[in-house]
């Protein structure tokens, strides 16, 4: 293919010269004549392992040239447009989108004159929003033509590492294609036919999303190291020791698992855990802000539950599933527990079922915790989902148990249902079914 890689920075670079060792035609643009000189001299503009000699070697082969000139004839020639320019923070945390949509405005010049049907693809980072809100507008602001029927938009974010990035260019973890229709993202997924691991294609909000959730998440990995090092070396423990055996855990903790949004945590361990961890760090006059804010947050997810149920205008409510888990009557610091106790506090109709919570069959300290702490609630359940079904307005599902899964489709007219944890995957219908995170 013919493609026009707007920026010359670090992820234009790398992706200009991958491109012209697989065989495309690559010109490269960026306003910078010193970037541009040097790429037409056969050298490199960043400092990167391979890239100098990539350089070197498709200038030579005549694959990759640059230009300044945006009026240069081969870019009205281009089957696609990689976008890699900057998108820097501002002053109060958002970013400057100035070089998005200057380069928006000049790729729309080029597309005026343009025979065929080209595709624009985002490589830069930006926010959900952007593409529909910003990138799309401008681009036909400026061209006079159509998003998905005279060109195409994908956005394609990069997972590229300084110091490797040609490495991960060539062994991405996975390819994210968020495209604006099957046409635009057909032409991009060309590009990485050869391309090893798995080939994600979605809608563009969510591919413009994954790039923020991995990068906040290796950020929330970095400190999360260092408080449990600092806890560590006030113990006298070897934190590096620690965190290699945390890290052999592939099936939980460096896994899928407790990684689907949905309702807050409880359990017999992890809240009790966590207080004590935070505990002895304050009594070692350790700060540990990341630690500390968990409990916070898992609360603000309780208040986030409440609410959607307040939201719905019902008086008579449902619940089904008690436990803090799926497959089991274990009901300390469940999650639902409080949420049940807070809408009785308001003066709220409920019943609760939980197939693995019968007064009756329980035993040991949960029935004690049942009949001891929370007899008012224990009072409330019944003994068949149709019980709670005939009963209530709005159902909440407070748990994976399997037999909620055909829910949605027992529904009878004026019910609605609140998921806190994705049960299947019907989408969220307003009024009727709605997720607490989705």
């Amino acid at each position: 293919m013919k493609i026009g890689i707007m920026g010359l920075g670090y992820v234009g670079v790398v992706s200009a010269c991958c491109l012209a060792k697989a065989g495309h035609q690559v010109i490269g643009v960026d306003p910078e004549p010193v970037k541009v000189d040097l790429v037409n001299s056969g050298q490199s503009p960043i400092v990167e392992k391979d890239i100098p000699a990539m350089v070197e070697e498709q200038v030579q082969a005549g694959r990759l040239r640059a230009t300044t000139d945006m009026d240069d004839e081969g870019l009205r020639l281009c089957d696609i447009y990689f976008v890699c320019v900057g998108t820097p923070s501002r002053p109060n945390g958002g970013i400057d989108l100035t070089y998005v949509r200057r380069v928006c405005e000049q790729i729309g010049y080029l597309l005026t004159n343009h025979d065929g049907a080209p595709v624009v693809v985002m490589r830069s980072t930006m926010l959900p929003g952007t593409i529909r809100e910003v990138v799309i507008p401008t681009l036909e602001e400026h061209s006079g033509k159509q998003a998905g029927l005279d060109f195409g938009v994908c956005i394609n974010p990069e997972f590229l590492r300084e110091g490797t990035a040609v490495h991960d260019y060539y062994h991405p973890p996975i390819t994210v294609i968020g495209e604006l229709g099957p046409a635009s993202g057909d032409v991009l997924a060309r590009i990485y036919e050869q391309t090893p691991g798995p080939m994600v294609r979605t809608d563009i909000e969510t591919a413009e999303m994954v790039k923020y959730a991995d990068n906040s998440w290796h950020a929330l990995k970095v400190g999360f190291a260092n408080e449990i090092g600092n806890i560590c070396k006030s113990l006298g423990v070897d934190g590096h020791k620690v965190m290699d055996i945390f890290c052999q855990d592939t099936k939980l903790n460096i896994s899928p698992y407790y990684l689907k949004p949905g309702f807050a945590f409880g359990g017999s361990c992890l809240p009790k855990d966590l207080r004590a961890l935070l505990y002895k760090a304050k009594t070692m006059d350790l700060s540990v802000p990341i630690l500390a804010s968990i409990l916070p947050s898992n609360q603000l997810q309780v208040e986030r539950g409440i609410q959607a149920v307040v939201d719905k205008g019902e008086k008579k409510i449902g619940i089904l599933g008690f436990s803090f888990k799926a497959g089991t009557d274990d009901l300390r610091e469940s999650p639902v527990v409080e949420l049940a106790e807070r809408l009785l506090g308001k003066g709220y109709d409920l019943r609760i079922y939980d197939r693995n919570v019968s007064i009756a069959s329980i035993r040991g300290a949960n029935r004690d915790y049942i009949l001891n702490h929370i007899p008012h609630i224990s009072r409330l359940m019944v003994p068949t989902m149709n019980e709670v079904l005939e009963h209530a307005q709005t159902i909440i599902i407070g748990n994976a148990a399997e037999e909620f899964r055909d829910l949605p489709m027992r529904l009878r007219y004026g019910q609605n249902v609140i998921d806190f944890v994705r049960i299947c995957d019907t989408r969220s219908i307003m009024g009727v079914y709605e997720g607490i995170c989705w």
